[in-house]
């Protein structure tokens, strides 16, 4: 594997606990995937026995309804993480879809070998449950936005965010499509252009494909 890849690895928010001879180790349990878009790494009820580090790319985690109506659940970008959680479960399956958006180059990390590591390494554990429970924390965020806002409220909250600081004239620019976003929001597509647009018309942000820029960052906040 060349330096680049090991590096990015090495200094993980998940793996930086661990002490060089443990690093060693898991790098018996550690391969690089390349995936082209719109490939699967998993389908939900697989096997876990593996985690993932995106190093470049995009990849989403979806389920399908019993409708066969897609939900999004999260767009990793690069440096994350997914499915590492999974190790702790007693059913070690795969409870969601990763489908590949963008080329990918993905690295791969044996479950196991890992959770015996962290069984010998108290301070790799603290590192494992501070990032889950941020994830935990954001979660909790996102289940009462989706069920106790309103659509516009979703979405600024969303573009809040993305936005670096709190202050005007801010670029961003979306991290996928606007039908996976919306999908993430639970919402329909069209409502969430016609949430952007009319933000637009009254000021508050420009828009330029993916790119969005805010005019009044205050209005943003304050929007009802």
């Amino acid at each position: 594997m060349l330096p680049i890849y090991t590096d990015f690895i090495r200094h993980h928010i998940l793996i930086t606990a661990l002490d060089d001879s443990q690093f060693n180790e898991l790098q018996k349990g550690i391969h690089l995937h390349t995936y082209a878009p719109n490939n699967h790494l998993f389908a939900i009820g697989d096997k876990a026995d593996r985690f993932y580090l995106l190093f470049s790319g995009q990849i989403k985690l979806y389920r399908v309804s019993v409708e066969g109506q897609e939900k999004v659940l999260e767009i990793i970008q690069p440096g994350g993480s997914f499915a590492e959680a999974i190790m702790f479960m007693d059913k070690q399956v795969y409870p969601a879809n990763a489908q590949t958006l963008k080329p990918c180059e993905v690295i791969s990390i044996n479950a196991q070998l890992f959770r015996n590591l962290l069984e010998s390494s108290p301070r790799s554990c603290f590192h494992m449950m501070a990032d889950l429970s941020m994830r935990l924390h954001r979660r909790l965020n996102e289940i009462e936005t989706l069920t106790l806002q309103n659509a516009t409220y979703r979405v600024i909250r969303y573009l809040m965010a993305l936005l670096p600081d709190h202050r005007d004239h801010q670029a961003i620019q979306l991290p996928a499509s606007k039908r996976l976003i919306a999908s993430q929001l639970a919402i329909q597509p069209e409502t969430f252009s016609r949430i952007l647009h009319r933000l637009k018309d009254e000021g508050i942000i420009e828009i330029e494909g993916r790119d969005i820029s805010t005019n009044d960052y205050q209005l943003l906040v304050n929007y009802q």
